[in-house]
Order: C-alpha cells, then structure tokens, then sequence
C-alpha cells in the first residue's frame, strides 16, 4: 500500500457532491419534522457531524490525503419517509474532495440514525454515493451521464497495460531437492 504521490500535480478548483438517505417510518419523520427528538434537532446535528467528518475524512480513511478545504456544506432534506442528505465539499488542491463528501454523508446519516433509533432501530441507511465531481486532470464526472468516446459514465479510459497486453508470469526454476509447485486448479502443466 502507498499513498499517491500528487506533489507534481496543480493545485485547482475541485468539487465533489455526494448523498445518501436515512429511510425510516414516516411516524419517525413526523417526529424530527415537529422537533420532538428527546436528543435535540436531528438535522442541525446531522449537518455539523457532516461538516466534521469532512474535515477528519484522512483520520478515517488509510491513505486519504489532507487537504485544505475551502467549504463543506451538508443538507438535511426532509422527505415523507427518509432524510435526504447532500455534501458538496469544495478545495483548491493537488487532489480531489470525493472521498470528504462521501464522509460527511455518511457520518450525518450516522448520526440521524443514533439519535433516532430510540424510536426506530429499523432505519436504513442507503445510497451513499457520489452524485458529481468537477475538477482535477479527469474534469467534470456527473453520475447517470454518458461519458467521451462511448465509454460509460464514470469509467477511465484503459491503460496501455491491459490484461492482454500484460506479459506471461514468469515459471520459476525448481531448486534442487524440492518438488515443483502444483498448477492452480483448472491449469495443467
């Protein structure tokens, strides 16, 4: 493992959004809706745990880079049965802000979820994704867009060094007074 050399790369303008849902009964809803939550407000804590996991994202996450950011906002949509929560994290930095985003969603549906299981432990947490990235030597990616050249969204385009091109694994010798390897299953020497 290793973390990514980017002290040669530009610092830019980079932006990432990302969301995730918390789904519960609407009985639930009605409760953070009407600010009956024995804990306190579940969105103004969603936001601010968002905000925070933004800016701990590489305490959390081996091999994330620091990075300085220049803005995190986190909002809590209110929807008849799930919160709705969005990240848009912005830098001007050597790498992207996707994996800060997806931190801040996670943590505020995290914490939506702690301060309400008194009510419901059968609350879900679901798609955590990313939703858009702008910036960076691979520019702007939206998800459910078709991407240049046919390929599709979100993909990169193939290095010089695919499977096909990539050259037979080398046999090694046998040493004297050992028995060569066996073949892995299905292959015969």
């Amino acid at each position: 493992m290793k973390m990514i050399d980017v002290g040669g790369k530009p610092r830019t303008e980079r932006v990432a959004v990302a969301r995730g849902r918390v789904s519960m009964a609407p009985e639930t809803v009605a409760l953070v809706r009407a600010g009956e939550v024995e804990k306190g407000d579940v969105v103004a804590a969603a936001r601010l745990a968002g905000v925070m996991a933004a800016k701990r994202t590489p305490d959390l996450i081996p091999l994330c880079h620091p990075i300085a950011l220049s803005g995190v906002e986190v909002d809590v949509g209110i929807l008849p049965a799930a919160l709705l929560v969005t990240a848009t994290v912005r830098t001007v930095d050597r790498t992207g802000v996707e994996m800060e985003a997806l931190s801040a969603v996670a943590a505020a549906c995290l914490t939506a979820y702690d301060m309400l299981k008194r009510y419901e432990r059968g609350m879900r947490l679901e798609s955590i994704e990313l939703i858009e990235k702008r910036g960076g030597r691979s520019g702007v990616w939206v998800r459910g867009s078709t991407a240049p050249a046919g390929r599709p969204a979100g993909t990169r385009p193939r290095s010089p060094r695919t499977p096909s091109a990539r050259p037979p694994p080398r046999a090694r010798p046998a040493r004297a007074g050992r028995r060569p390897a066996a073949a892995p299953a299905g292959r015969r020497r």
